[in-house]
């Protein structure tokens, strides 16, 4: 098995480090980090960022979040685009597991037609029925219309640290796990995987920002509380589950190495290690 972190989105709001932390201009630089499994199952995505019938037709993203996001819809920054660079074919998509349904992470659903798609099924549920100004055009259901086998699941299964997996993903190596963290949506969840040198764990949206967790503390930008508050479906659950996420990023040390979906400094740690986590400090320099 081998991890390949991917970048499948570019967000520039206005705000600068007020969002980011570190960029000195007006707008800021938020990430889609997702991920590529190679199994012997095949290709196996974690999210898949914005797709290419996104950039085609960007009317298929809300209009208040491609201006409030400032979302720079480029070709390279699909998951498609982003597999070729690395030899791989998209055409080799098997599986591709989802933190959630936002428009953000499921829009490339549509670029791999033959895939397996895994979801919550409370995120399906509440996709399916959103409301409201932040529901109605948060979830895109365009972007996952082509979508022919979906497998759904419930917050129920073995103990994964101190939370509760979904058990065993259906035709999915035991090494890939959803998390459910809800909070962020209803459905929301992680994917942890299970390398030769600890636990990966893919935390979506359940923070936003890299000083969030791995300190006693929580530590995030303006810009990022007041976008976290907006999009929460819960706030007691998503307060709790990062919380317990903080705490296991302390108590874990090197056996998880956990990462969000937008934090720039986090993808770019992660693409300077190799497969499974091994860190080159010079790459980030």
């Amino acid at each position: 098995m081998r991890v390949h972190h991917l970048n499948c989105g570019c967000m520039c709001p206005i705000g600068g480090r007020l969002f980011d932390g570190f960029s000195k201009g007006l707008t800021a630089h938020l990430v889609c980090h997702c991920l590529a499994v190679e199994t012997d199952e095949g290709l196996v995505l974690v999210d898949t960022g914005f797709g290419q019938n996104d950039v085609a037709d960007p009317r298929r993203i809300s209009p208040f979040f491609r201006a409030f996001n400032n979302i720079q819809l480029r070709s390279e920054f699909t998951a498609a685009r982003q597999l070729l660079q690395r030899g791989l074919s998209p055409a080799d998509v098997r599986h591709i597991v989802l933190t959630h349904l936002d428009f953000d992470h499921a829009g490339g659903l549509d670029d791999f037609p033959n895939a397996v798609v895994h979801v919550m099924r409370a995120e399906m549920e509440e996709a399916g029925q959103a409301k409201g100004f932040i529901g109605s055009r948060r979830y895109r259901p365009g972007q996952w219309s082509g979508v022919k086998a979906w497998q759904l699941y419930e917050p129920v299964g073995e103990k994964w640290f101190n939370f509760t997996a979904t058990g065993a993903l259906a035709g999915l190596p035991p090494e890939i796990l959803l998390i459910p963290l809800k909070g962020h949506t209803l459905g929301h969840a992680g994917v942890a995987i299970d390398t030769p040198d600890g636990w990966l764990l893919h935390a979506g949206d359940a923070y936003f920002y890299r000083d969030e967790v791995g300190h006693a503390k929580r530590r995030c930008t303006p810009g990022l509380r007041f976008y976290q508050t907006m999009m929460e479906a819960h706030r007691g659950a998503r307060l709790q589950n990062q919380a317990r996420l903080r705490q296991l990023s302390i108590e874990g040390g090197n056996n998880i190495k956990m990462f969000c979906s937008h934090d720039a400094i986090e993808l770019r740690r992660d693409t300077a290690m190799g497969d499974y986590g091994y860190y080159h400090p010079e790459a980030i320099q």
